[in-house]
């Protein structure tokens, strides 16, 4: 993860504002969100329990780094899905081999947890799983051939929706909630030079773009996890996610702001960041956001002092911004449910 994309030329202008207009209009189209059922019953807002996520995190981190094709990568991808079923969700593993930039085939799984499987409203939450390969930033020159151990990057997100998880087990909403784990996100060419570098991230959300788990899916929309965990994160509105939703995102934000989040939740514009959240968008027309910690000012390029590095580890870790998102993401889910978001 990830690239920065400073969008300043026309032509880049011109095809985002033809995604725009591809996925906006969906996402204005009327929807089923408030149907007599969900609204004849009030939902309570379940407590996001900071600790567990916190503990989610740690769990990952001791299978080692989760690079594909390594054992650590197959012993969490198991334990994920356990976990999953285990909280009563409907588990589909998507396998799929991709050939990374490196030449060599990575053995993937998107994690795919249904909860009420059956309905037909759904709203779509995802984060990647798996962890980068090499230690490549440039504020680090150690040990950049090992794999990092991707605490924030990868292991947050995936610790927060683990705990809505849970949470939904608990107090089921009268929709569907699909958890998509991607695999193979982290795998790309890095540097800003690099020639058609974007199709070489994100592998595991372009092949569940192209090969839906099930035929027809649609969500209303999705929300994407991305480094979550740090201490004094900053979360800013990033350019595509304005751009695929951008009432979703002014909502989103308001809604953080009103619970006190704003530390947290910046009403600040970023640049345009190749991550997950795009392909889902351009490849299925669902309209996805990107909640992501881009803790320098917009267009500097940096993910922080730790990101790409062996410092990814539990260090940085705050269980208080795992809550921040998590409380954030459960207040919209169970908001949805009483007909208030």
């Amino acid at each position: 993860m990830k690239k920065i994309i400073l969008l300043k030329s026309a032509g880049a202008s011109l095809l985002l504002g033809a995604l725009f207009l591809l996925t906006h209009c969906a996402e204005d189209k009327p929807t089923n969100s408030s149907s007599e059922q969900e609204v004849s019953q009030s939902y309570k807002v379940p407590k996001f329990e900071r600790d567990s996520a916190y503990q989610f995190v740690a769990q990952q981190l001791s299978f080692g780094p989760r690079v594909p094709n390594s054992e650590g990568h197959e012993q969490c991808k198991n334990w994920l899905v356990d976990k999953l079923e285990a909280y009563g969700m409907e588990v589909i593993s998507q396998n799929f081999e991709v050939q990374a930039h490196t030449g060599e085939v990575l053995k993937s799984t998107n994690i795919i947890a249904q909860h009420q499987p059956q309905a037909t409203r759904r709203i779509l939450l995802a984060a990647h799983w798996d962890t980068r390969y090499t230690a490549d930033s440039p504020l680090s020159k150690e040990r950049q051939t090992e794999p990092i151990p991707g605490a924030d990057d990868g292991g947050s997100g995936v610790a927060v929706l683990l705990e809505i998880a849970r949470l939904l087990q608990q107090t089921p909403l009268p929709f569907g909630v699909d958890i998509i784990l991607f695999d193979a996100e982290d795998q790309g060419i890095s540097g800003e030079g690099s020639a058609n570098s974007q199709t070489t991230w994100c592998l595991g959300s372009q092949y569940w773009g192209k090969n839906l788990h099930k035929s027809g899916y649609r969500a209303d929309y999705g929300i994407l996890l991305d480094m979550v965990g740090a201490k004094n994160a900053r979360f800013p509105k990033e350019y595509y996610s304005t751009q695929f939703s951008p009432r979703l995102v002014d909502k989103v934000w308001a809604l953080a702001s009103r619970m006190g989040y704003s530390n947290y939740f910046h009403d600040a514009k970023a640049g345009g960041i190749t991550d997950d959240h795009y392909f889902v968008s351009t490849l299925t027309r669902i309209p996805m956001i990107d909640i992501i910690n881009l803790p320098a000012e917009s267009g500097t390029g940096s993910f922080g002092d730790h990101w790409h590095t062996h410092n990814d580890d539990l260090d940085v870790i705050d269980a208080r911004t795992l809550r921040a998102v998590g409380q954030v993401l459960l207040a919209v889910l169970y908001g949805e449910a009483n007909g208030t978001f």
